[in-house]
């Protein structure tokens, strides 16, 4: 067939099964939009209110489904608007494709209007980016490129095509996508070996899971792999759901703001087998210290995050649920009991805890759990509610905690809810904001309003930047500067502006009958919840310190 630039584009979309593109129109893009427009009935657009909420909603949409997210830009300050949302995706392992048209080839370097260099922006951000000058390569870079967004680790790919090359016309020949392997061929057997005489000779073993065995798939070999080397578990931000939160061998999150039962078990542990993680500082702390009489086992499909944060002394690289499924089938069940009963004696003696009166996050949280029996899918912004969704929300399944991690983005979570939900629809889908974040991407409410998406926007709202202020409270001397969010926007009304239903709760009985009607509602529903602005998030570990060191307000004052 001989067709237009944009015309392979929507067909090479097809090709991929690609079902839904979030974006943002302009001129330079305009070719693609009116090819877009003849193919509605095959792929869903979502007009979002800004183009950084199509990129984090390209990215919800990738993390709970595990495809590949599609989102759209035009030229200029619309490329510029994903780059936010990219590198989001690239420190988290999201595979997500960008398509951003440009300035016709015979302007690109004239400082033309709205051009820019959106390939060099982003090249240090991107698993990999092109530029396509000419229109007979363009269905060859589009398929590479969700190959690689989608191969070994995932991650953002980004395509510019100038304008004229989505006017000029080529032969197209349909190609049927193929299914992406998984890495296997980095498997030695002398390190599985290596591994097996590890979980041998450990008394105290300890697992530490991250994102990688959400990406992996690895949950069911995980739990196996669990029992067979009979030890705790614990986990990263990323890595939430992958291995059961309401099982007996879960201990919680690990590091900066992990439970005492994990950074005290880790630090006293004989193995710790890294499984999927790379290490954040966040996680880690005192780098020096960090497990320090343990041997350390790492499995990874990038061979990049060995020995870099931290010196390992063996590992396995390849795909993780293939790496576990090759221990599980040669290990022989491990006996620990001594070690697992420390393990359920440290969660007994440092349980997490809040306030038993008051509306809290934790309570809020807590609340949430409860009113959805743990099926929800819970997306978060950056800061305090995110450590308490973390701590407080128990993920059963993999994809069911979308959330910032490695680049930490406020503004992030309505785009990704509105993802998750679009890709989901049946699923209850709710964002945890802070106030600083809401005011960040409220806009994305009026998308949710136009998609009749009823999804449940909660903002834990302090009137202040709550996590920032407790550095400043803990470790500037209560210098609260520029963190007072005391302008006295009124939430509930903007949101109702934008078509939203929404609601205010000052306390805990007027929070569950909010959440009551948000769960029944046939659109998005907004909770503006007033907590204190002086609540923190406990357990800490200060920065830098080693994670055995984390503090909760009983600490500080004895």
């Amino acid at each position: 067939m001989n067709l237009t630039g944009a015309q392979i584009v929507i067909e090479c979309l097809k090709e991929q099964g690609v079902d839904t593109v979030f974006g943002y129109p302009g001129g330079a893009i305009l070719n693609l939009y009116d090819e877009l427009y003849l193919h509605q009935s095959e792929i869903n657009h979502i007009l979002t209110s800004h183009e950084q909420g199509a990129a984090h909603a390209a990215d919800g949409y990738a993390r709970s489904t595990g495809k590949a997210g599609v989102c759209f830009a035009t030229s200029g300050p619309g490329a510029t608007n994903l780059v936010t949302g990219i590198a989001t995706a690239y420190m988290d392992s999201v595979p997500i494709v960008a398509i951003t048209c440009n300035v016709t080839v015979p302007l690109l370097g004239k400082d033309s209007f709205q051009e820019i260099d959106i390939a060099g922006i982003t090249t240090p951000i991107t698993k990999h980016n092109f530029i396509v000058k000419d229109v007979e390569k363009l269905a060859e870079t589009i398929r590479r490129a969700f190959k690689i967004a989608q191969a070994g680790r995932p991650g953002p790919v980004l395509v510019d095509i100038p304008k004229d090359i989505t006017a000029a016309r080529t032969e197209y020949t349909y190609k049927e996508a193929q299914p992406v392997g998984r890495v296997t061929e980095t498997i030695r057997e002398e390190d599985v070996e290596t591994a097996l005489s590890m979980i041998r000779a450990a008394g105290r073993p300890y697992i530490f899971v991250g994102g990688g065995a959400v990406i992996s798939g690895a949950s069911a070999e995980l739990a196996a792999f669990a029992e067979k080397v009979d030890a705790p578990v614990c986990d990263t931000l990323m890595g939430k759901g992958a291995f059961d939160g309401t099982d007996a061998r879960y201990t919680g999150m690990l590091g900066m703001h992990g439970t005492k039962a994990s950074n005290l078990g880790v630090s006293g542990c004989d193995l710790l087998i890294a499984a999927g993680v790379r290490f954040s500082d966040r996680v880690i702390g005192n780098a020096e210290t960090f497990a320090k009489g343990a041997k350390i086992l790492q499995l990874d499909v990038d061979a990049a995050e060995v020995n870099k944060n931290i010196r390992v002394d063996a590992c396995i690289i390849g795909d993780l649920k293939e790496v576990l499924g090759r221990l599980n089938a040669r290990l022989e069940p491990q006996a620990h009991k001594e070690w697992m009963d420390a393990a359920e004696e440290r969660k007994e003696k440092y349980p997490l805890h809040y306030p038993p009166q008051g509306l809290t996050g934790p309570y809020v949280v807590e609340e949430v759990y409860r009113a959805t029996k743990g099926e929800a899918v819970i997306v978060t912004e950056v800061g305090q509610h995110q450590m308490w969704a973390a701590q407080y929300y128990k993920y059963k399944s993999p994809r069911s905690f979308l959330s910032s991690g490695g680049l930490g983005t406020m503004g992030y979570g309505l785009g990704a809810a509105i993802g998750a939900k679009t890709a989901d629809p049946d699923r209850c889908v709710i964002n945890f904001a802070g106030d600083g974040c809401f005011r960040m991407n409220m806009n994305e409410i009026a998308t949710a309003v136009r998609q009749k998406l009823p999804l449940i926007e909660i903002i834990l709202n302090n009137h202040v930047l709550g996590m920032v202020r407790q550095w400043q409270d803990l470790f500037y001397k209560k210098r609260y500067s520029a963190t007072v969010l005391d302008d006295g926007v009124d939430f509930v009304r903007l949101s109702e502006a934008m078509g939203a239903k929404a609601y205010r709760a000052t306390t805990r009985e007027e929070f569950r009958a909010a959440l009551s009607e948000a769960l029944r509602a046939d659109g998005p529903v907004v909770i503006d919840c007033m907590i204190d602005s002086d609540d923190k998030v406990w357990p800490m570990v200060a920065p830098g310190a080693d994670i055995s060191s984390a503090f909760t307000d009983e600490d500080l004052k004895k």
